[in-house]
């Protein structure tokens, strides 16, 4: 386990050398931010005041853009497939089969180490942007949110990670996989509540989406934070998540498991 630890202490030590880079990718990722929340207060504009689009007033909306955001800054993977991919076509991942080392969890250590250099660079600009919309900002719904919010976002986190990984493994058979990444990029931003909140969806059509792992990627914790999910379903939800994570996991390592008999490296 310590060699894990050590990991994660260099990890955090190589990506604090790109903290200009991640000051300057959240920065700009607040412009399509902004531009979201002006096309609902437009939208919200023409319409009597209190009035509500699928349960959400215009302030609840606000703040669930709010919400998106922090969770995002918490919780995305950033890179670490292509990275992967990288070690795969380079033949960087020739010497873990060599060491005592799961590649998994040396990626799985990286990412965390990676979440928290970008979380020390992404905090202030994000505490700013929020303050600007304090206003907007309210306490979890209930006395089970913020234990099941915070559970719920280690396993999004988990399960962003596992099926990027799993992603990245099609490298063993492709040799190039940015096509597949920006898919499943795409099904994601559009199926896991990034563009809007599921619940301006059709009934059929958001039951449907729950049967895939999207929704578990970001929906599910700031549903639970704002009180869409409460009660029962909290724990249903988190089940949900928790399966969702295993089978995630579980392909992670069948893919490396018939990757690396694909696998093969030359030169020293």
């Amino acid at each position: 386990m310590k060699k894990y630890w050590h990991v994660i202490g260099i990890g955090i030590q190589n990506n604090l050398t790109y903290r200009v880079n991640y000051l300057a990718r959240t920065l700009f990722s607040f412009i399509p931010l902004f531009a979201m929340l002006s096309l609902w207060r437009t939208i919200y504009a023409g319409k009597e005041q209190g009035s509500a689009l699928g349960g959400y007033t215009q302030a609840q909306m606000i703040f669930y853009y709010l919400l998106v955001a922090v969770v995002d800054v918490l919780t995305a993977v950033n890179e670490d497939d292509w990275q992967i991919a990288a070690d795969i076509r380079e033949g960087n991942i020739s010497q873990f089969l060599l060491k005592p080392i799961d590649y998994l969890w040396y990626r799985l250590c990286l990412f965390f180490s990676g979440r928290i250099a970008f979380i020390a660079m992404a905090s202030v600009p994000l505490a700013v942007f929020i303050f600007c919309f304090r206003d907007y900002v309210v306490w979890p719904a209930g006395g089970a949110a913020l234990p099941a919010f915070v559970i719920s976002l280690v396993l999004t986190a988990l399960l962003q990670f596992f099926i990027s990984y799993t992603m990245a493994m099609l490298a063993f058979w492709m040799l190039e996989i940015s096509t597949f990444i920006f898919i499943l990029f795409a099904f994601e931003y559009l199926a896991s509540g990034h563009l809007f909140p599921l619940d301006l969806l059709p009934p059929v059509i958001g039951h449907a989406l729950f049967f895939t792992p999207f929704p578990s990627m970001l929906y599910v914790p700031v549903a639970i934070y704002m009180g869409k999910i409460a009660g029962a379903a909290i724990w249903f939800r988190l089940l949900g998540q928790l399966l969702w994570l295993l089978l995630a996991y579980a392909l992670a390592r069948f893919a490396w498991r018939r990757g690396i008999k694909k696998y093969a490296a030359f030169g020293g």
